[in-house]
């Protein structure tokens, strides 16, 4: 027992002894290993912020309008014979569309032109029962009651014969408008009814519908609050208020592709919409190649006369997350600040800033992703980077969040 004892303490202390440098060793490589706040600063290029003159544009959502827009009605009861055109191409005005049984229709104008030649011979007998009569009342062969009775059945006659015209020309009206025609010339659309399909007028059953496609226009709305700011701007003079009529408008398409012909504004709704609280503005454009159609939606970048005083800063120092913009800045006690902007429009490789950043403070333009908010950094000056081919359409958060 004694010696079985003996050999396990000497067996403890042999292990102690053996591990003793390992966690000696341990110990002082913990020791030797670099807090946060011993590291290095990390070193980035950073972009002073200045001033520097930017352009006067507003970048508004919108959809496309026809200038023009015709609802194609049925405007007599009957059942439809032929389709008289071929949808989706541009037509004269007055192009025939559709052609509806005249058959019931042609018979009632026969029968209004047999009741006006009725009403033209009892006409033209009274007529000459009133000469008979003229030279006889002179020589008193013929009462006056009898001439004045005569006259008024003359009257009467004439009254029957004007009405049996209308009647006539009602009937050729209805006769007429068994070819509906289109009252605009534009692109017509799908039919909305095939050979066989029952109209009426009474329900003004909808044939088809017709769009004047050039010239065409484009509504964007801005919110009433937005408005107020501008006007509060060009009252303060940090923006310059222009004429409608020079005021330039270009459009991004949905897939983001620039449409190449730039438009003009012509309207300004002076009524903010209840349910919105949005006003209208709309802009025309050409539209020689109908590449615009109703319905489309664009945004329009509305560009004022004239350069305002701005921020601009390069593209790649600006961080978008889930639509918020940020930018990491440096302190003046060197560490790393995060800060979210406002940013207005895109080009030449650089956002402007409308809202978010002062005049002299260091943008972090290179090396952000390597550091984080209260980190110290070495700030560098970026080299003069060449600006990028401008891309004179770009979208921008301001527009995205003026779309809600």
């Amino acid at each position: 027992m004694l010696c079985s004892a003996f050999r396990l303490r000497s067996r403890a202390v042999s292990l102690l002894i053996t591990g003793l440098p390992l966690l000696l060793a341990a110990c002082n490589d913990r020791s030797a290993a670099p807090t946060a706040a011993s590291m290095p600063p990390v070193p980035v290029l950073v972009e002073t912020v200045s001033p520097t003159a930017v352009h006067d544009v507003v970048e508004l959502p919108g959809r496309i309008e026809a200038v023009r827009t015709a609802e194609v009605r049925a405007r007599v009861d009957g059942i439809v014979q032929r389709t008289l055109y071929q949808e989706g191409t541009d037509l004269p005005a007055n192009a025939p569309l559709f052609q509806i049984d005249p058959s019931d229709y042609r018979a009632q104008l026969q029968q209004a032109q047999a009741a006006l030649s009725r009403a033209t011979a009892v006409r033209d007998n009274a007529a000459s029962v009133v000469e008979r009569f003229k030279p006889l009342v002179g020589r008193h062969a013929v009462s006056a009651q009898e001439y004045d009775d005569a006259l008024a059945t003359m009257q009467q006659a004439q009254a029957n014969v004007a009405d049996a015209q209308a009647a006539v020309s009602l009937a050729q009206l209805r006769l007429d408008r068994c070819i509906v025609r289109t009252p605009i010339a534009g692109r017509a659309g799908r039919a909305l009814v095939t050979e066989g399909a029952l109209v009426s007028a009474g329900a003004a059953t909808l044939l088809t519908q017709v769009n004047q496609l050039t010239p065409i226009n484009a509504v964007f709305t801005q919110s009433n609050t937005a408005m107020l700011d501008l006007e509060q701007q060009i009252q303060s003079g940090t923006r310059q208020p222009t004429s409608m009529k020079h005021v330039e408008v270009q459009l991004i398409l949905a897939n983001g592709q620039v449409y190449n012909e730039p438009g003009f504004l012509d309207f300004a709704d002076l009524v903010v919409e209840p349910s919105t609280g949005t006003q209208t503005v709309r802009a025309q454009f050409a539209n020689p190649d109908r590449k615009l159609l109703p319905g489309q939606f664009v945004r329009g970048r509305i560009i004022a006369a004239g350069t305002l005083q701005g921020i601009r800063i390069p593209e790649r120092a600006v961080q978008l997350d889930n639509g918020v913009a940020s930018v990491a800045l440096v302190a003046d006690d060197g560490t790393v600040v995060r800060r979210n902007i406002d940013l207005g429009e895109q080009g030449e490789g650089r956002w402007t800033v409308r809202d978010g950043l002062k005049v002299g403070e260091r943008v972090i333009v290179d090396g952000w992703q390597k550091v984080q908010p209260g980190q110290r950094v070495d700030a560098r000056p970026a080299p003069e980077a060449q600006p990028a081919p401008e891309a004179p359409l770009a979208g921008s958060a301001v527009a995205a969040s003026n779309a809600h």
